[in-house]
């Protein structure tokens, strides 16, 4: 088992706990519902490619980057709140848990210190791990739009932790970027591109 040797483990959220992408794609296809479907499917795309990410880097670049228009921060917030409404009555379903990994951490949060860093926003992210009766498996909990290398950076220097000792899981080339970027491991999941990065992968968790 990977995660042996081990006392931290930080996990990514979408893809990795739940599987959200598709109910996130809808997401942004409904926020942007005026636009062309041929530009909401480039954004889809970039999502994709980027499930790190938090929505308030895909806003930006739906609008600086596919549309070629400048956009506020107010604006941007908009977006997102509308965004987070739609997350908040889809993504309490609990079918969308991937069981495997659940399963792990019910029968494995005392043995280690579990932390989520997601590209989700914070406030949605905790909402939706109460209502899913998760909240009490993880020490700490963090998402957009604080940056998902800032937000491990956070937890290891609040808890004192050794970055030798801690790992986060993953499903995205934007999991493995944080990693790097604070010296700890990184462990696939869920995504076999990216089987080849990091320490390992995770094809199924108690195997």
């Amino acid at each position: 088992m990977l995660l042996t040797g081990y006392k931290n483990v930080i996990w990514d959220y979408d893809g990795v706990i739940q599987d959200s992408m598709p109910t996130r794609e809808r997401g942004f296809s409904m926020i942007f519902d005026q636009y062309p479907p041929h530009q909401v499917d480039e954004l889809l795309a970039y999502h994709h490619a980027n499930g790190g990410l938090s929505r308030f880097n895909k806003i930006k670049y739906f609008y600086n980057t596919i549309l070629g228009k400048e956009i506020t921060e107010e604006e941007v917030y908009a977006y997102a709140g509308r965004f987070s409404d739609v997350m908040r009555k889809a993504l309490t379903d609990k079918s969308l848990l991937i069981s495997d990994s659940v399963e792990f951490i019910k029968n494995n949060y005392d043995k280690y210190q579990f932390h989520i860093a997601s590209g989700s926003e914070q406030n949605e992210l905790r909402f939706l791990l109460q209502e899913l009766g998760l909240s009490s498996y993880f020490k700490t909990v963090y998402g957009s739009p604080v940056t998902k290398i800032e937000n491990v950076k956070n937890i290891i220097a609040e808890n004192g932790y050794n970055p030798a000792e801690t790992c986060l899981v993953g499903d995205s080339i934007n999991d493995y970027d944080a990693c790097v970027a604070n010296n700890i491991s990184f462990i696939g999941y869920n995504n076999p591109a990216l089987s080849h990065l990091g320490v390992g992968y995770i094809s199924k968790f108690g195997v």
